[in-house]
């Protein structure tokens, strides 16, 4: 991550440093700190304009409240979002944290700043008859692909709705780490936080990723990424995001159904069938229960919903 000329030498050098406690000590991923440098880069060239010079540790001591509303307000006139404001701050607030364990002074303003609210919205799971669906391969018979293309476009979606996994966490796993059918029933997967977790696999699951390594054309170490694409280079997730594209039209499925909304079938077929929730949330890999919990509300609304189509006097 390259630093901008628009720092002042005392901030950069923190930056740097904050950078390198988020990955060494943190463990966040690349992709995180990239996003929480984005944000801290947003909100120093707004300060820049704001007080007229790039700010200095100093600067950032002496902010006010009302320093940190026009930022707020700045980002809004750009039709930026609660969500992405509220991530922004939060970006910021870890920046500031880091700065005052450092001992670089208090950073009170952003604390004193409320974050814009959100309303929370439920996940969207499929039926379970249009998620079994999903990952069947002569539904795709029709496409101009190659066989073992459309067996592994199955078998990462049979793995996101059958192991509840995250898009990425499917894609990052070794050709070794996946054992055949028959000769095991878990697999150790890498989630946010660089955190491990076991989960558990179906066997015909692991038949469906069988059956994808027995038709690709290239070479699989055990060692190599599992998923590949068309050059046999690692498979980009918007690869799987446009085959839940082409599936939506087949099925006429409406836009939620992403391959995200599998994993929120996987949570909420579980506990529909009486699947308990901190189990649930270990299998996930959600640090908080709170997180999890909202899959209860998926469930209740589901059920008021037969409720209302079936009792008589509904």
């Amino acid at each position: 991550m390259s630093m901008t000329n628009q720092f002042s030498p005392d901030v950069a050098a923190e930056i740097k440093r904050w950078l390198t406690s988020l990955s060494a000590e943190r463990r966040m991923s690349p992709k995180t700190c990239e996003a929480y440098l984005r944000d801290v880069t947003q909100f120093l060239t707004f300060l820049t304009g704001h007080l007229g010079t790039p700010p200095t540790l100093a600067n950032l001591g002496a902010l006010t409240p009302q320093d940190v509303r026009a930022f707020m307000a700045a980002r809004r006139a750009q039709d930026v979002g609660a969500r992405t404001l509220m991530r922004a701050l939060a970006g910021v607030r870890s920046f500031a944290r880091f700065l005052e364990r450092a001992g670089n002074g208090k950073l009170a303003a952003l604390a004193a700043v409320r974050a814009p609210k959100i309303a929370r919205s439920l996940p969207k799971p499929l039926a379970v008859p249009t998620a079994k669906r999903i990952t069947d391969v002569d539904l795709r018979a029709g496409e101009e692909r190659a066989p073992w293309i459309l067996a592994r476009d199955a078998a990462v979606l049979a793995l996101l709705y059958g192991s509840g996994l995250r898009i990425a966490e499917a894609l990052s796993l070794k050709r070794g780490e996946v054992p055949k059918p028959g000769e095991g029933d878990t697999l150790t997967v890498t989630g946010k936080g660089n955190k491990a977790r076991m989960v558990p696999v179906l066997q015909n699951v692991l038949q469906l990723v069988a059956d994808y390594v027995a038709a690709c054309p290239y070479d699989l170490p055990a060692d190599s990424p599992l998923f590949v694409g068309a050059k046999g280079g690692p498979l980009s997730p918007r690869i799987i995001q446009l085959a839940m594209e082409r599936l939506r039209g087949a099925l006429g499925l409406p836009d939620t159904a992403t391959p995200h909304a599998l994993r929120h079938s996987f949570a909420t077929h579980l506990l529909s069938r009486g699947g308990d929730l901190r189990a649930i949330q270990e299998l996930l890999g959600h640090a908080s229960l709170s997180t999890t919990q909202i899959y209860t509300a998926v469930d209740t609304e589901r059920l008021m919903d037969a409720y209302r189509a079936a009792h008589p006097r509904a």
